[in-house]
This record gives structure tokens, sequence and C-alpha cells, in this order.
């Protein structure tokens, strides 16, 4: 089977929003937000904000509705929330507001992830989708699943995403 690159329709530098769902993470503790914008600015992508909100259905629809109206931003990649407890609210609030949700990658995180970590990856709600022609990621808070999502599976589709949308 030939893997498909995609890079003849590929945008090479990608506008990004950051924004960290934590109660208790700030600028100085937040590795996870590090880690992303080092790896999408390596890449040659922009980010164009970067915030911390609170794990909150309000806080994190207002980002979604300021989304919406940014005209420059093409990808958000929120993090943090994913969990099942009651507090974790980014996954519940997110598939609410997608226009259309990318399966795909929420099926291949819990795979991968099942590789290094087991069966614990079918408490993961991580997901992606599309609000308003912005792709939208919604990744695990910690370092070791921003990783992985960025390395195995954002990175090397965005520009072609981005592109396509």
């Amino acid at each position: 089977m030939t893997k498909h690159s995609g890079a003849e329709h590929t945008v090479k530098s990608v506008v990004c929003w950051i924004i960290t769902v934590s109660d208790t993470r700030d600028e100085s503790t937040d590795t996870s937000g590090k880690l992303i914008r080092e790896r999408l600015e390596s890449a040659g992508h922009r980010v164009a904000l970067y915030r911390i909100i609170k794990n909150d259905p309000a806080q994190i629809t207002e980002m979604v509705e300021q989304l919406k109206t940014d005209t420059h931003v093409q990808v958000a990649i929120f993090h943090g929330g994913t969990g099942i407890s009651r507090k974790d609210q980014t996954a519940r609030t997110l598939r609410r507001l997608y226009d259309e949700e990318l399966d795909g990658f929420g099926e291949l995180f819990r795979v991968l992830s099942y590789r290094e970590i087991g069966p614990y990856a079918l408490l993961s709600r991580a997901s992606a989708g599309i609000i308003n022609k912005k792709l939208v990621f919604s990744l695990p808070g910690s370092e070791h699943a921003v990783r992985l999502a960025l390395e195995k599976l954002i990175l090397p589709v965005l520009g072609h995403a981005v592109q396509q949308l």
C-alpha cells in the first residue's frame, strides 16, 4: 500500500491558537502548551494566540466564538479537559460546537495511545473537528499525549488539512 503524501496540496505555514484548559496551570507550569508552541513553530507554523482558560464550558465556548470571528487563524489546539471526570469539560463542550467531527483523529489517537499505555487509552476523549472552516483539536493535557498527537497525527497532515478546508 502506498502512503499518500498530500505534499503537492499543502499550506506551508499555518496560523494557530493554543488554548490550555486547566484549573491549576499557569504559564510557568504549562509544559504541554510550551511543547505545542515549540513543535508548531519548529515546523514553520505561527502561533497567533496562547491562552490559559478554566475548565469551564462557558470559557471554552467563548474561545470558540472568538475563533469563529478571527479571519487569520486556521487551527486551534485545545489541550486539557478530555478525561472522563465530571470536571473535564473540553471534550463534551467542543463536540457540541463542531460543525463536523473528524472521527479518524480520535480513533487513531486512542490506537497509538493504546500501544504505549494500554487500556487506559480508552479513557481519553481526544477529538478533532471543523468549526467555521477552521480545524480544531482537543487533546489531553499531558505532555506525553500532546507529543504523541503532534508528532504522529497533527503535524504530518496540518498543512494539507488546512489547504483542503
